[in-house]
């Protein structure tokens, strides 16, 4: 029946679908042709039985089991593999296509809407190389303001998301969405990401310090811009209309109407209509309820906490969890702790080194560890620790004693 449609050359009400352009956690994409206008476009087929397990089907039009949404056919795939293929952009190309984005986003700024998860992933390349922003999923509306006038559901992709959202104290949608855009400002002109690690706690670690390594061999302009809009503090960031007055910005700069591009689809119910299936009676659901932001995230790797959480690295020999405590306390209540265990402190630069020597330095027995600990938002802090060397068992013994005493959420040693 339905699956019969999603053949080549099959017919969905007045489109043709074609071949598969991609496909994910939801359902798949097909290309698909309106017989009557001869347009081209995209269909993006879903699963029904996923969308009523999160109770959204009201807003969306479906079928018996399937959900269809027809939507433009963009065909120059995504700005990372571009990238990903070429390397770095020029600043000539990467501008113009910047300043795209700019004007994109700003378009949804001004209509109330705020992306929330932009990144080169979610920005496509249409025939003619212009950007088009994709996956709204993750975006906030008007109504989604508490009554301070902030967003609080944090959300996003780690590197690209802004300090204040992992703060967890409310945050401006524009002024984090510019903060995502300057992130994907400096992967487009370097080729790699302004701050990176493979473990979440230093990757946000490096976010809230906000120091990402300019090369200095982009222009000054370039430079500057770069470096307003990766401002760690949303207050001083720089803003759209800041943006738009910048000097490296301005030049060559044809602001894109929007208003006179846009293309209203008409989608009517024959789109939607399946004659072959059963006509089935089916209840009623209820009024549609919105879906959270971390039940979306938890779907993916997204933001796949459990880097928090680690098991010992049999290379790096590191061990890290979170505690609630603040750094003052934690380094005092981590010294009392290890030297009740008969080991020795050692205090520099706001970190411990923990030592415990039998005849001998390295002689078994022995253990030496390094403490550190990074704020991950103003109620979240990682402790990290490194052993030197030293009995594995004593280690071990050590970081389970750690864990457990400063209340940390139980970690896998």
């Amino acid at each position: 029946m339905v699956k019969e449609a999603e053949k080549k050359g099959m017919r969905l009400g007045k489109y043709e679908l074609g071949r598969t352009l991609g496909e994910g956690n939801f359902g798949k994409v097909k290309y698909a042709k309106n017989l009557e206008s001869g347009h081209e476009f995209a269909v993006k087929i879903l699963e029904k039985k996923t969308i009523l397990d999160l109770n959204i089907s009201n807003q969306v039009l479906a079928s018996k089991t399937k959900i269809y949404m027809v939507l433009e056919l963009v065909i120059g795939g995504e700005l990372f593999e571009r990238i990903d293929f070429k390397g770095r952009l020029s600043e000539v190309e990467g501008r113009k296509l910047f300043q795209q984005l700019i004007d994109a986003v700003s378009y949804c700024h001004d209509k109330g809407v705020y992306h929330r998860d932009l990144k080169p992933e979610n920005v496509l390349l249409d025939a003619k190389g212009n950007i088009k922003i994709s996956d709204f999923g993750l975006s906030a509306l008007p109504q989604h303001f508490r009554d301070d006038g902030l967003l609080h559901t944090t959300c996003g992709s780690p590197h690209y998301v802004a300090p204040e959202v992992l703060a967890n104290r409310g945050y401006d949608g524009s002024t984090s969405d510019l903060w995502s855009c300057g992130v994907i400002l400096y992967v487009i002109l370097t080729g790699y990401l302004p701050f990176d690690d493979r473990n979440l706690a230093v990757l946000y670690h490096k976010i809230f310090k906000g120091d990402a390594p300019i090369p200095r061999w982009l222009s000054p302009g370039a430079r500057n811009l770069i470096r307003r809009m990766l401002d760690p503090n949303p207050n001083t960031r720089i803003t759209m209309a800041g943006i738009k007055e910048d000097e490296w910005f301005k030049q060559d700069y044809n602001p894109t109407n929007l208003e006179d591009e846009e293309e209203d689809i008409y989608i009517d119910d024959e789109a939607f209509s399946i004659q072959e299936l059963p006509m089935d009676v089916e209840k009623p659901l209820g009024p549609p309820t919105l879906i959270n932001a971390f039940q979306l995230i938890s779907m993916s790797s997204c933001l796949d906490l459990s880097g928090f959480f680690e098991k010992e690295d049999a290379a790096e020999r590191k061990i890290r969890f979170t505690s609630n405590y603040s750094p003052k306390d934690l380094l005092e209540k981590i010294e009392d702790i290890v030297t009740e265990m008969g080991l020795q402190v050692r205090k520099k630069n706001g970190k411990l080194k923990m030592m415990q020597a039998r005849k001998g330095q390295k002689n078994p027995g022995s253990l030496s560890v390094a403490t550190e600990v990074f704020e991950i938002s103003p109620s979240i802090y990682v402790v990290e620790l490194r052993k030197s060397y030293g009995d594995p068992i004593l280690y071990r013994q050590l970081c389970t004693k750690l864990a457990e005493d400063l209340g940390a959420p139980k970690a896998n040693f």
